[in-house]
């Protein structure tokens, strides 16, 4: 299948992290998606974020370079960038000079501070953003410094998917006004819009500022992780009353009564360490036998390599392997116009590129 983002042309500058995530992406539902990259820069074939791409080396600041790339965004649809503010302006590919050339072009441009503000022009990382958001200060045990949730919140979930959503945004808005415009995705902003639900707690007096007091941070003894006597994780989550005494009468605790004050906070400590005592007793897979296609919201915690072998997993097809490299299949799912199937990337040069998008 093509994918139903076919016939879209993406030129993306070489970056790292959420960048290529944000071009994984696209590629995936079948956009051609071009890289362009520094010379000597080589494919690893395990880089997962590079599938599904032609790779272009090229000397940007060598005479002539500069208008070879002009020439290919004006036959192209979107641009992504993830360099500081004023790099591209630097190389002579800023908006202004692209949109000059391609009226229609989507400008998506990935950075962690934004392109102003009193940071913008500083460096930092996944976890410096999310810290800055607020987002961090929620994550990990309360007896200790937040934990960083890997980069999974400021670069992919509030960085990458949000360049994605805004440059599909503007795409359907380019339909109607036959302009394009600059997307500027900013990983605190992304982060910032990832704990809307929290800060509508907040104000509702549903949520605190100390770690392991809430609902989803661990804080209730029905919604957390558990070691069991395997030295393996098991996770648990029944927050709704139905979903809780399915849960109580399969671990075999629907008699005790002090389960009874399932959102009493004062009770929650003590009710944590029952259920401590209580998953220590058996392996992480005879619970999930237990549990195993109930309403009672509990599931192994899978490793990398364990994830992809689970029968569920297997079912759906969430993982494939490409070049002898296991990864996750390209997501959501189409009843239609399903994702293009991944392909390895390549390097090619700019006359190849140059010829399929019908320059001369």
């Amino acid at each position: 299948m093509a994918g139903p983002l076919a016939g879209l042309k993406v030129i993306e500058m070489a970056g790292i992290g959420p960048g290529p995530f944000c071009g994984m992406m696209l590629a995936d539902m079948g956009a051609e998606v071009v890289r362009i990259t520094r010379v000597g820069d080589k494919v690893d074939p395990h880089d997962v974020l590079a599938r599904n791409r032609r790779i272009v080396a090229m000397d940007l600041r060598a005479p002539g370079a500069t208008e070879q790339v002009l020439a290919l965004i004006a036959k192209a649809d979107i641009l992504i960038e993830g360099f500081r503010p004023g790099v591209m302006e630097r190389l002579g590919l800023g908006p202004d000079v692209c949109l000059a050339r391609q009226p229609s072009l989507i400008y998506g441009r990935m950075t962690g501070w934004g392109q102003y503000g009193p940071l913008s022009h500083s460096a930092g990382h996944d976890i410096n953003y999310i810290a800055l958001s607020g987002a961090l200060y929620g994550v990990g045990p309360a007896d200790r410094a937040p934990s960083p949730p890997l980069n999974l919140v400021g670069d992919f979930g509030g960085g990458a998917m949000m360049l994605a959503f805004g440059i599909l945004a503007a795409l359907h808005e380019a339909k109607q006004s036959g302009h394009g415009q600059v997307i500027d995705a900013a990983m605190t902003d992304g982060s910032a819009l990832l704990s809307s639900m929290m800060y509508g707690m907040k104000a509702m007096g549903r949520w605190s500022n100390q770690r392991e007091s809430n609902l989803l941070d661990g804080g209730v003894h029905y919604y957390g992780s558990f070691t069991c006597v395997d030295g393996k994780f098991i996770s648990i989550g029944p927050i709704e009353p139905q979903f809780y005494a399915t849960f109580r009468e399969l671990l075999g605790i629907a008699d005790d009564t002090d389960f009874d004050a399932q959102n009493t906070p004062a009770a929650w400590p003590a009710l944590k360490e029952k259920l401590t005592h209580i998953f220590l007793t058996k392996t992480r897979d005879e619970w999930e036998a237990i549990f195993a296609g109930t309403d009672a919201c509990v599931a192994p915690i899978l490793d990398w390599d364990e994830a992809p072998q689970h029968p569920h997993n297997v079912a759906r097809e969430t993982f494939f392997e490409l070049d002898e490299v296991v990864q996750p299949a390209p997501a959501p799912k189409f009843s239609r116009s399903g994702a293009q199937t991944p392909q390895r990337s390549e390097m090619v040069s700019f006359e190849d590129v140059a010829a399929s998008w019908g320059l001369d």
